[in-house]
Parts: structure tokens; sequence; C-alpha cells
């Protein structure tokens, strides 16, 4: 961890010392982790956090993009408030699980039919699971690198590197967990992001065992590049052809716009999968799109195909805050946060060219990522940070942290709450700006 003599962290540390007794690693979240340890929240409100030290730093974080609207937004907690005091979850439905789908169905014509979970992890694999009871057929096709939760299927591919991820033309399906079955490495196809020729030669040679493409428009893992409209259009002709399903995750990319990132696009998905800013600061996860295929889950069919449940799967609490929060985030919100991130990134592209350092910005809508490159990198090979190249990334995060107050995602990424103002894109840009005089020599070392 950068040099953090000033900073005041004895009582984070102490409780770091109490949580390693009993959680294993000291954590529950891998990435909140950080060395020497990680730090503890006494109060967040708006785009400000608190730890029980007494820093206070503004979150360009939001819970890993979950919180559209920053902590603590007062509408959200008087409606939470007022439904905990009719219950938080029941064995049976309630009405405002049905008026927050009429809600979402509103929002995006494609989704003729929905149904809530409690993570986008379960999202996207409630969502793999019925376009393999739909087709019949076993095997996915994600892209290289792609984060879509820690789904044995969806997470093949997140963590490859030079010396396992193979040769450009047949990626190799690399597990991120020690142990993953070799049968599930041989049902997941990976494909170069934004790569047309290579992406359809691999599709064709599994196009009678595969259920569906995945795609994220604007994987953050890969680098936070849109996916090229020529690209995704070739891939969805071609599963129009093979009757193959194209489904979306779009948990992290439903802020771009009002109705997501797929309406930056003339073709739409057969399903979607939604998470993060939909539960309004509560766990949540939402399957969407045709009816014909989402009634795989119907239970009064005669035959269910996707048999699905969940604890507490739509359990009021989270549909409250989930609603309330998708209702504050109409069209002039959705506006007014793009609007503040472009101006963030004008911002910081000005400081770049001030500190004279090779850093490009991606991204779409409220959301954006800086890598050290001369140039956009357009899929995860371009996108991949060798180790040494991380430490860089984290000493200047952690720059930012200590001494700066400011919290960023781990990837170098940004993603905004409608709390965010001027104010705090100012300081955003001072900031980085201080961070790369400082490291200016070693961000020029990675660069390329």
């Amino acid at each position: 961890m950068e040099n953090a003599d000033n900073v005041n962290y004895k009582s984070s540390l102490k409780l770091y010392k109490r949580a390693k007794k009993v959680i294993t690693g000291g954590v529950s979240r891998n990435t909140i982790f950080r060395r020497p340890h990680p730090f503890y929240v006494a109060q967040a409100k708006g785009s400000y956090v608190t730890d029980i030290d007494g820093n206070t730093r503004i979150d360009f974080a939001n819970n890993m993009a979950s919180l559209i609207h920053g902590h603590s937004h007062p509408v959200i907690v008087d409606a939470v408030t007022e439904q905990m005091q009719n219950g938080t979850a029941y064995t049976l439905g309630s009405e405002v699980e049905v008026e927050f789908g009429e809600l979402l169905v509103e929002r995006n014509k494609e989704f003729e039919k929905i149904r809530f979970v409690n993570s986008g992890t379960e999202a996207v694999m409630s969502m793999i699971k019925a376009a393999r009871a739909y087709t019949g057929r076993p095997k996915i096709a994600k892209a290289e690198g792609a984060y879509h939760g820690t789904y044995d299927f969806a997470e093949i591919s997140q963590i490859a590197e030079p010396q396992n991820w193979g040769d450009i033309n047949k990626p190799n399906s690399v597990p991120v967990t020690y142990g993953t079955p070799d049968s599930v490495k041989k049902d997941v196809i990976v494909f170069p992001y934004n790569d047309i020729e290579r992406t359809i030669n691999l599709l064709e040679a599994n196009k009678n065992e595969l259920a569906c493409v995945l795609i994220d428009p604007v994987s953050h893992r890969v680098g936070m590049y849109p996916i090229e409209e020529k690209f995704l259009l070739a891939i969805y002709n071609w599963t129009r052809k093979n009757k193959v399903l194209l489904v979306f995750d779009e948990v992290v990319t439903y802020r771009v716009t009002y109705s997501g990132a797929q309406y930056l696009y003339p073709v739409k998905p057969d399903m979607t999968a939604l998470g993060k800013i939909i539960g309004g600061g509560f766990p949540v996860g939402a399957i969407a799109g045709a009816a014909k295929i989402m009634s795989v889950f119907d239970p009064s069919r005669k035959v269910i195909k996707q048999p699905h449940s969940g604890t507490f799967s739509a359990n009021p609490v989270t549909m409250i805050a989930g609603k309330t929060a998708m209702q504050l985030y109409n069209r002039q919100a959705v506006d007014k946060i793009n609007k503040m991130a472009a101006i963030a990134k004008e911002q910081i592209q000005e400081a770049i060219q001030l500190a004279d350092v090779p850093v490009v910005i991606t991204g779409a809508g409220s959301m954006f990522r800086l890598h050290f490159r001369h140039k956009q990198p357009r899929n995860y090979r371009e996108t991949y940070q060798a180790p040494e190249e991380r430490k860089v990334i984290v000493d200047l995060l952690d720059y930012l942290f200590l001494h700066e107050n400011l919290i960023l995602i781990n990837t170098f990424a940004c993603m905004f709450a409608t709390t965010i103002t001027q104010v705090e894109v100012d300081r955003l840009s001072q900031s980085l700006y201080n961070g790369f005089k400082k490291y200016k020599a070693e961000i020029h070392q990675f660069s390329k």
C-alpha cells in the first residue's frame, strides 16, 4: 500500500485483526481487500463515505456500480423503512413485485416478461440455464476476459493470461477456480471481442451445440470499450440463421441509457440479465426477455423446463427500493448523470495532457475506465495488465485513496452516481493530475 503514515487508520487495523479470527481472509468480498488491511465504513451519505477512523472520501465506485443514487438516498430510505414495518420477506407474493415488474417492462419494449432473483451472478446463471432449457443445447459462447459473475460456466476466461490464453484463433477456456471440471471448460466457447472473422468461425464450428451467445455490450473487464456495431450485427445475424439465442449481460451497463446499453444498437437480445442499480442499494437480479423463451420458468405449464425459485427472490424490501430508485432514474436523471460523466472525461483528458502521460479513457454513459495506453484497447488482450503494470495501478489507486481521499474501482474505473456534482468532478480531475505527475515515469514505462 502507498505510504499511509499521515493517515489515521488504527481502528480499521484493529477491526481487521478481529475479522481475521472469524472470517476467512478477514473479508467476505475479495474486491474490498487491500494491503495492509481493509478499511471499514462508519457512515455513507450521497457521494461521501466516512470510515471508522474519521476519514471522509468521495465515492466514485458506488459499491461496484450498484448505487446509482449514491448512499442513503432519503426517498429510498423512507420507502424501505415504511415497507419494513409490514415485513421483509414472505412465502407469498407482494404487489410491489408486480409494480416493479411493470415499471421495468415499460422501460424496454423487448422485455415482454421478467423474473426477479437476488444477484447479477444469479441472473446470468438463470439466463444461461433458461437458454439451455429453451434450445435443448448445452454450450454457451462468451467473450474472452468478460466478467459475468461467479457461475462456473459464466466465469470461464475471466483471468486468462498470456501463458494460458492460447491461440487467438481459438482462445482457451481458462477456469477461474481450481478444480473446475473439464466438462465445464468444454461447454464454454471463448471468442475474441470485436473480431468478426475469428468469432464467426468459432461459432460456426459449434453451431449444433450452442444454446446462446453471451454479450456484455460495454464489458468492464474486457476494457469498457463498447462493442462495435458491425461485430454485434454479425453475431446477431449468425444467431438468427442458426437458431441460437443472443443474450445480454446488462448487470453493469443498464445505467448507460434509460433502457440500457442495448439501446445504442440496432439489434436487441432474446434475453437480458439485470442487477446492481435496479436494487436501489439492495441485493437484486432479474432476467427479462421474450415471453416464449421466458415461458421455461412458468410454473403453470404442464412441463416446467427450468424450475426456479429462491428464498429471497422478489422480497418486498428489494422490490420497493428498486422501484423507487428506478423511478428516480428517469430520462432527465439519465441525461444529467451522463453529461456529468462527459464533463469529467473532458477534464481528465486535460489532466492527462498537462501531466504528459500516455493514458486513455474508455466507457459509455456514466461509467469510464482509464488505461496506461496510447490508444483505446478494443479487446481483452489489448486491455490485459501485466503484474508489473498492475502494481503501478494499485500504487496510484492507493495514493488516490489515502492522500486524495477518493474511492475508485480497482480496475482504475469510475461509476458515477446522480449525487456527483461539479465539485466532486473537479476534485477527481485535480487528484488524477496529481497522481499522474507523481507516477509519470512508471506510467510511461508500462504504456503500450
